[in-house]
């Protein structure tokens, strides 16, 4: 018999209904300051270019600063970095993720026993 799964919580920032920041966009900051680059990113982390720059440009616009700032391709190459505006909010988003995990604890070991044993599938509505 498999595992069962393991239920999680995840913080997201909205802004409006945009989200401005999550678990996703905060691991596609990382691995863009890891890289140097959002192509680079994107194909760590099994996404498309388009997706990635989508998600940097929703966090640009979000923010009152940019938090990836990039340099235009061509024979020099091009590149992306996290601003040091970027690398605040995205410090600040993890100790919050924390937090909240820690906060919730007890919560989620009673949550556990409520929930199916697997999840159903994906929904295609949204």
């Amino acid at each position: 018999m498999a595992a069962p799964y393991q239920s999680t919580l995840r913080l997201r920032i909205q802004l409006g209904h945009a989200i401005a920041i999550g678990p996703g966009k905060a691991q596609l900051l990382e691995t863009i300051a890891d890289t140097g680059s959002i192509s680079a990113a994107a194909r760590r982390l099994g996404m498309s270019y388009r997706r990635a720059w989508l998600l940097v440009d929703t966090m640009n616009q979000c923010f009152k600063e940019p938090l990836v700032a990039t340099a235009t391709g061509g024979k020099g190459g091009g590149g992306a970095q996290i601003t040091t505006f970027g690398e605040e909010v995205l410090e600040r988003y993890r100790r919050m993720e924390h937090t909240a995990s820690e906060a919730v604890v007890e919560e989620m070991a009673a949550f556990g026993p409520l929930l199916a044993e697997s999840p159903p599938a994906p929904d295609r509505e949204h």
